[in-house]
């Protein structure tokens, strides 16, 4: 596994994108940095981390034949992967939020932001971000948000941190997950945050309602159950969780 190791860059991703524009990268390729000066969220929000205290990093994978359509698969790999490497280090009370945040409780720890590169229906590679909150104390009064230092009260080594979340990586993202979407998914589901439990929800258009987070559907839009017993499915920008 090769890691790329830079003082500052304005994301990872990007300089990822750009480095296998112009080289011959290996699979598993990692670039990380102490600062990110231009860092992105889902649906373009911005992700903000105080330099030399987080993790900022992005990793290639390779395609291996995964269809367009299943780029969920993908997403789900990493979620579990990050889950299982923060279970290692004890902290508690965590969940996946749909579609891709890791929860500590009701606070936000983690975010992914994973970019794919195509050819036609396939896809030929992809870079997976990945922002992890380790010993920043302070948010600027961001609500929800958190630290491993927060939550566990000692300061991680950033190292340590990222050898145990690659290792996890390149257990969950091979064949033998991203071939078997049924159990990968179920999970996937174990996990989520507020699986069956009563929730409220705003749509696009601004109303609120009740429902109860069901599960993913194979294409990896959340499955809400609604009054009178039906089943909805929605993509990230039809709906948000709000408690």
């Amino acid at each position: 596994m090769h890691i790329i190791k830079l003082n500052a860059t304005n994301s990872t991703n990007e300089y990822l994108k750009q480095l296998i524009v112009s080289a011959n990268v290996d699979d598993f390729t990692v670039v990380v940095t102490e600062n990110q000066l231009q860092g992105r969220g889902q649906m373009g929000t911005q992700w903000l981390a105080e330099p030399g205290k987080n993790l900022t990093f992005s990793v290639l994978k390779k395609g291996g034949g995964l269809e367009v359509a299943d780029q969920f698969l993908l997403n789900m790999c990493v979620s579990l992967a990050m889950y299982e490497a923060l279970q290692q280090l004890n902290i508690p009370s965590l969940a996946v939020k749909w579609p891709n945040d890791i929860l500590s409780a009701n606070s936000k720890i983690c975010g992914i932001l994973i970019e794919n590169i195509l050819i036609g229906s396939k896809i030929q590679s992809s870079i997976i971000g990945i922002g992890l909150n380790v010993n920043q104390l302070l948010f600027n009064n961001l609500p929800n948000v958190s630290s491993l230092k927060l939550l566990k009260g000692e300061t991680f080594n950033l190292d340590e941190v990222l050898n145990s979340i690659l290792q996890k990586l390149k257990k969950y993202v091979t064949k033998d997950f991203l071939e078997n979407p049924d159990a990968l998914r179920a999970l996937y589901q174990e996990i989520m945050f507020r699986v069956n439990k009563p929730s409220t929800f705003k749509d696009n258009a601004g109303e609120l309602f009740m429902g109860f987070i069901k599960g993913v559907s194979s294409s990896g839009k959340l499955i809400v159950l609604l009054e009178d017993n039906i089943f909805k499915e929605y993509n990230l920008k039809e709906i948000q969780l709000l408690y």
